[in-house]
């Protein structure tokens, strides 16, 4: 992953540099040096990236289903 695609995959997870070094217990300083000159960004980080990604589109659909009573209306129809 290069620097660009991290911070795309940042934003679409709503999260800055900060945000998400104190979220993973990381120095913010290591997690500003990815993708700078020779550091690398770590191997782990894309898929922890989009799992995180996933799961708040996940949660978003529970609240969305949940407020919506759906599940009541399927379940009277039963």
């Amino acid at each position: 992953m290069d620097k660009e695609e991290f911070k795309n995959l940042l934003k679409k997870a709503k999260l800055t540099k900060s945000s998400f070094s104190r979220l993973l217990g990381l120095k913010y300083q290591s997690v500003n040096t990815w993708g700078n000159n020779s550091r690398g960004i770590p191997y782990w980080v894309k898929s922890w990236l989009h799992l995180y990604i996933l799961n708040m589109e996940y949660e978003n659909l529970k609240t969305v289903l949940k407020n919506s009573n759906i599940c009541d209306k399927l379940n009277k129809k039963k």
